[in-house]
């Protein structure tokens, strides 16, 4: 334990002299202290023994994240608890503070994101939104807040049924915001004595590592915000001032999407998303499917360019109704899917920028 201590200490020295004179660059020889927080009832499976640490690194003195969170009720967390409600928060943090939001996990993606600014200043109906989006993923997933989850907010929580019947009330692993009223919580944990309610300040950490067979990958933390980028019209159609809004909120949902993602979305509103697949045509089928009968008007955003267009991605949400699209650019293919979208009068935008997520 001494000799552990000891390392621990000489790593955040190591670290706090580093980021002094190494201007950027990735150090030499990089320790990472940690803290044992707890042993957890196993890992992703039961037959995997698990444990989650506290990051004792100086870029994480905040005390912020998932990884601090204060739980308040409920049971004890998973591995996979972590994992989800890191997903869900990070998505929802994403979002400006001002527009409170709400985005709803399962297995790591969002199956459902909404605004207030989607849906008349309402957060409460954005709560809503968020799960009828699909609401047979939503059922068992985490809920994430960008707000205080307020009184009236735990009630809808509470009370709120399943879109499928009308009648089963919502169930949740974890509802997780940066901040509760004292009602609020006390109304939330009449919920179930099983849900757990985490409160946690945000925190996106500025490099990430990644365990693979005898080595770590570090990469700087993919924190572009729509606000950081130029969508710039292609197309001989010009998309309206709302759906460039859509088009921002389907992209910043996009990001949070495994690849390969596409996200279909309105104004403040996600309709449906395809994610983790090994081609692109099979997300924006998965997509579309979930979009349902909103799909008409809508928009479309991809973690990618697309490599072909005429009878495959584009074209095809072109012909379910889809208005205007963005994706990075970059193809070999790019003026193939401004001719589709040419063809069919569809705005396309570019972004410059990829967001895969694997």
């Amino acid at each position: 334990k001494a000799y552990q201590h000891c390392a621990s200490y000489d790593s955040v020295v190591a670290e706090y002299l580093w980021d002094s004179i190494g201007e950027g660059a990735p150090a030499p020889e990089r320790s990472v202290p940690m803290t044992l927080m707890d042993t957890l009832r196993y890992g992703e499976n039961p037959h995997q023994a698990a444990a989650v640490y506290a990051d004792a690194s100086l870029a994480e003195s905040s005390g912020a994240g998932v990884g601090r969170a204060t739980l308040h009720h409920g049971k004890e967390m998973s591995y996979n608890n972590y994992l989800d409600a890191e997903a869900a928060y990070s998505c929802v943090s994403d979002f400006p503070s001002d527009d409170h939001s709400c985005v709803v996990v399962k297995h790591t993606n969002p199956c459902g994101v909404a605004s207030a600014s989607g849906c008349d200043g309402d957060v409460l109906e954005a709560y809503r939104q968020a799960v009828r989006a699909d609401p047979i993923s939503a059922f068992g997933g985490i809920v994430a807040f960008n707000c205080e989850v307020t009184a009236d907010m735990a009630r809808e929580i509470r009370e709120f049924r399943s879109p499928t019947d009308d009648e089963t009330r919502m169930f949740y692993e974890i509802v997780i915001a940066p901040s509760y009223s004292t009602e609020g919580l006390e109304i939330l944990k009449g919920k179930s004595k099983n849900l757990r309610i985490l409160e946690a300040k945000p925190r996106l950490p500025s490099t990430t590592l990644r365990q693979v067979g005898g080595g770590w990958l570090q990469q700087a933390s993919d924190s572009l915000l729509p606000e950081e980028i130029n969508f710039e019209v292609v197309s001989e159609t010009q998309p309206t001032a709302d759906q460039m809004e859509a088009l921002k909120f389907a992209w910043r949902c996009v990001k949070h999407t495994k690849s390969n993602a596409i996200t279909v979305a309105t104004k403040g509103r996600l309709l449906g998303m395809g994610s983790g697949q090994p081609n692109r045509v099979n997300s924006v089928r998965i997509a579309l499917e979930k979009a349902g009968d909103e799909v008409a008007g809508s928009v479309l955003a991809s973690d990618a360019f697309f490599p072909f267009a005429w009878g495959d991605s584009v074209e095809i949400a072109c012909q379910a109704g889809v208005k205007a699209i963005a994706h990075p650019g970059g193809s070999m293919r790019d003026q193939e899917a401004v001719d589709v979208c040419n063809k069919y009068g569809v705005a396309l935008v570019t972004t410059g920028h990829r967001h895969f997520r694997h």
